[in-house]
């Protein structure tokens, strides 16, 4: 079985690397290809994968290149884990939003449009590339805004699937808090990417008993704090919401927040420093502790599972996925996509049925939909208006001079990616 990574040279993928060599019994990789194109990384990128490899007894090949062509050819699946612009514009994504008093972050918002508009082109780039070289590839895609990035892949005819790992990591959470397996926890997980709320906690599966309400009445204030939301606003609502959340419910709040301290980005450019400095030592041959800081917790284990299914080695049978919605939630487009528990097998990916969602959620859903729609339509055409009305149908933005002024500031820090600026 043959894997791509795109964006291999990333800080992150020594993690994906450790789980790939941990469940190699789950995913048996013969060869697994690590795509990027600035080369420096690469290698000690490629070196301390190899190293880990060894070490955990994985005979599995690695290989680096950055000829994307050549590395995709005959690959059973590639993962997509790119940043267009790198550190340096996400630094940008995340700072000038909150010049207009909005929140500043690289997946929602002002900022998480600029990502998509820099995104969507590349991807679908190496997306065509791939179906020209190896059809029959599977594209599961890993790169913010996973929502927005994986409709164009779908809309475009390619067989793709999306992942996060906010869902993995509610799972770990949920099965520590009441002590049992992970694989136990089945969650009623509902919404768009970076958008979704936790409506049911399901012991062995989609129909087992759901133990929310006890989570809630014992774990409630871990709960809480994890998202930084007050106790009271989880027992008023009955259900665990992402923590992405939180720029919704507490907008002001946030945006106070970040003007206070170094953007995220900063902090991720200087543990990436770090991080390269270890990766070039050749006695290390596992993931540092650092990289536990650096984001994406439980992505490897997501992604193994995943691609596992996906390729008929075994698998999960339900995972959340992003994928189409096909009339699973009734208030979205059939194309709108949609983050979901879903049936995973080598056919493909069939979300499961989902209970009428409280308009509370449906409301803010659709809304945050119908911005996607425009996000993608302004990524694909381009153009100062469309831009727009991306930015005035957001619900972080949502005011006609912040929509104006976000758009000149998006446009001016992202000229050189925005081949009709």
């Amino acid at each position: 079985m043959k894997l791509a990574v795109v964006g291999g040279g990333s800080t992150y993928t020594p993690e994906l690397i450790d789980g790939f060599a941990r469940l190699r019994n789950t995913l048996p990789i013969s060869e697994l290809v690590l795509i990027d194109p600035a080369a420096d990384r690469l290698e000690l990128v490629g070196g301390l994968a190899r190293r880990i490899f060894a070490r955990q007894g994985h005979d599995g090949r690695i290989v680096t290149t950055s000829d994307l062509d050549a590395g995709v050819a005959d690959a059973d699946a590639v993962l997509l884990q790119l940043r267009v612009g790198g550190q340096a514009a996400r630094n940008q994504d995340e700072t000038w939003p909150l010049e207009c008093g909005c929140v500043g972050q690289e997946t929602t918002g002002a900022g998480g449009l600029a990502k998509a508009l820099r995104t969507v082109p590349v991807v679908l780039d190496i997306a065509e590339r791939v179906r020209r070289t190896n059809p029959n590839a599977w594209i599961i895609d890993f790169t913010n805004p996973v929502g927005i990035v994986t409709r164009a892949l779908l809309q475009a005819g390619h067989k793709a699937v999306g992942l996060c790992n906010v869902a993995i990591g509610f799972q770990r959470k949920f099965a520590r808090l009441l002590e049992v397996a992970p694989a136990d926890i089945h969650l009623n997980h509902v919404g768009l990417n970076h958008l979704t709320w936790e409506t049911g906690v399901r012991l062995g599966g989609p129909e087992g008993e759901d133990v929310l309400p006890k989570l809630l009445a014992g774990h409630g204030d871990a709960i809480a704090d994890d998202l930084h939301l007050p106790r009271a606003v989880l027992d008023r609502l009955g259900v665990v919401p992402s923590y992405y959340l939180r720029y919704f419910y507490a907008h002001d709040e946030v945006v106070r927040e970040l003007k206070t301290k170094p953007s995220r980005a900063a902090e991720v450019a200087e543990m990436e420093k770090q991080l390269l400095e270890m990766y070039g030592d050749p006695a290390l041959d596992e993931k540092p502790e650092l990289l536990a800081r650096r984001g994406g917790a439980f992505y490897s284990e997501a992604a193994v599972d995943l691609a596992a299914s996906l390729l008929g080695a075994g698998g999960s049978p339900y995972q959340v996925v992003n994928t189409v919605n096909k009339g699973t939630l009734s208030f979205l487009p059939d194309d709108a996509v949609i983050e979901v528990q879903a049936a995973v097998g080598s056919q493909g990916v069939t979300p499961l049925p989902v209970p009428e969602v409280d308009p509370l959620y449906a409301g803010l859903i659709a809304q945050v939909t119908a911005y996607e729609d425009l996000a993608l339509e302004a990524a694909l055409r381009g153009g100062r208006d469309r831009v727009f009305k991306a930015m005035l149908s957001h619900p972080l933005i949502g005011q006609y001079e912040y929509a104006e002024a976000l758009t000149d500031k998006l446009i001016a820090h992202n000229q050189e990616h925005l081949a009709w600026a």
